[in-house]
């Protein structure tokens, strides 16, 4: 007997923030059910995540051990320019592209699942840069994304300086890695950068400020080869 598996499709609307068309990856588990209660995923670097961090077969296998109902929503990038442009805190479509995931994505979310409208948990996924966009939308609405994962995020002092101003009440639970071996990441414009120590530094600064944070520093590079071995147990610890 074949074994049924969940379904990824593809969907796209407009963004006025960002003014350009916008495609979503949806995965949808194989036992879906409008009137079930699921948490939603949200990825950046969608595309890499589906094919590079085979997210959905690692997600598949785990909600068979009964971890919680997950829907994942992949947002890809157009290409290298485009995603520095809105992940990179210096970007020019940086404000835009936080105002598209807070003030369209999620109502946009909303009315695709209508059964799941102030009943789901957001929950923001990225490996480098993109860790990077959703630590900073986590701190922007911390009552809506209220878990983050944060795969080797890039940290700089605009990083440190939000984590430091943040004041909210409520805050977003953290799951927070490094590679052991990324003191030499080679940046898409060619410029070497150490990413281990302002991760240290992030760190300290989370614990310092309260935040529900776990960090480990993986035996590794900044490379997909340890983000995907990662995803399984980060997923049985925020999702469990």
């Amino acid at each position: 007997m074949m074994k049924r598996i969940g379904i990824v499709r593809e969907q796209s609307f407009y963004s006025e923030a960002l003014q350009e068309e916008m495609t979503l990856l949806i995965y949808s588990p194989r036992n879906f059910s409008p009137f079930l209660h699921y948490n939603l995923l949200i990825a950046q670097d969608g595309l890499d995540y589906f094919r590079f961090g085979r997210i959905a077969r690692q997600v598949e296998t785990l909600m068979e051990e009964d971890m919680k109902q997950l829907i994942i929503i992949g947002i890809p990038y157009t290409n290298v320019d485009d995603r520095k442009e809105k992940y990179h805190p210096d970007g020019h479509k940086f404000k835009k592209y936080m105002n598209f995931l807070t003030n369209e994505l999620v109502p946009y979310l909303d009315n695709q699942f209508p059964a799941l409208k102030g009943k789901s948990e957001y929950t923001l996924i990225g490996d480098s840069l993109a860790a990077t966009v959703s630590l900073m939308a986590g701190l922007l609405q911390p009552a809506v994304f209220t878990k983050l994962i944060l795969q080797s995020p890039y940290v700089n002092e605009v990083v440190l300086q939000a984590v430091e101003n943040f004041t909210s009440s409520s805050s977003p639970v953290i799951y927070h890695q490094i590679g052991d071996k990324e003191t030499e990441v080679k940046m898409m414009d060619g410029c070497v950068k150490d990413f281990l120590t302002p991760n240290r530094e992030l760190n300290k600064l989370l614990t310092q400020k309260g935040f529900s944070s776990f960090y480990e520093e993986f035996k590794g590079e900044h490379l997909w080869k340890y983000w995907q071995a990662s995803l399984t147990p980060i997923f049985r610890a925020m999702f469990n």
